[in-house]
């Protein structure tokens, strides 16, 4: 939440949120965080910070400020989760959660090379090990808990929504200008910005491997089967094409009565 309360923003991972909370940053401040703005402890409200979260709470509950939230297309989410939580060095210079790539080449047979070959190693036969992984941790619980960097968009959304939250607008990551103006255009905040101005804020970028085929050739039978026993609600709350994975736009817009009736359960 901005400190000025003009606007709420539950996060979705891997769902322009850097941008996003870069975005709020200078709403409120008329300048942008300098860093990763995960990093920031001043000039927003995060509810991992605890007198934040009264604040919060309260504003949520009362439905004072606009609420919104932003989502992605679910194979290039699964697919950017790969590359940068999986195959990428992360900001600290080390692996993302110590163990879990060794356990995952290991347990899964997941290669994911080195910064020393330059990430050389075949993508396609990495990330359907992976996404087996994935679905494992989702469907089963083992050999861990579900991360949130690919948790469905669903489960992170609807959590909002059973707590007393109701969102004014649910965006597109593909259609990024567009639904972050209109969100902007639409909360009171103390600094008017105009989204064409902003700079690009991807801090997973550079860590790692760079995609080295076009969506479709991750995703074979048995991976697009995964996918959808995985991300069924993403798809079909989010109007998002399971038939096609080259499509990345949406077929429509999100229905928020919608959204609320089936997750708010």
């Amino acid at each position: 939440m901005t400190e000025s309360e003009s606007m709420v923003y539950r996060v979705v991972p891997k769902c322009a949120c850097s941008s996003i909370g870069q975005i709020m940053f200078y709403s409120d401040h008329g300048r942008y965080f300098d860093g990763d703005i995960h990093d920031s402890t001043g000039g927003l409200h995060k509810w991992n910070q605890e007198p934040s979260q009264p604040l919060i709470e309260e504003n949520v509950k009362s439905h004072k400020a606009l609420t919104f939230t932003c989502v992605r297309n679910p194979y290039a989410r699964i697919l950017s989760s790969f590359f940068d939580k999986i195959a990428g060095i992360q900001r600290n210079g080390k692996r993302y959660r110590g163990n879990l790539v060794p356990q995952l080449i290991q347990r899964y047979g997941v290669d994911v090379g080195s910064p020393e070959n330059d990430f050389q190693f075949d993508q396609i036969a990495s990330f359907r090990r992976f996404l087996l992984f994935a679905r494992d941790t989702i469907r089963w619980r083992r050999p861990m808990e579900p991360d949130i960097h690919w948790s469905a968009m669903s489960g992170h959304i609807s959590t909002f929504i059973v707590n007393g939250g109701r969102y004014d607008q649910i965006f597109f990551t593909e259609k990024f200008n567009e639904g972050m103006q209109k969100v902007l255009d639409a909360a009171p905040t103390p600094v008017k910005l105009d989204v064409n101005d902003v700079p690009k804020f991807n801090e997973s970028e550079g860590h790692g491997p760079k995609r080295a085929h076009k969506v479709s050739e991750y995703f074979d039978d048995l991976s697009r089967h995964l996918v959808w026993e995985i991300y069924k609600k993403d798809f079909q709350l989010f109007k998002y094409d399971f038939h096609d994975p080259d499509n990345k736009y949406p077929r429509g817009e999100v229905d928020l009565d919608e959204v609320h009736a089936k997750l708010g359960r």
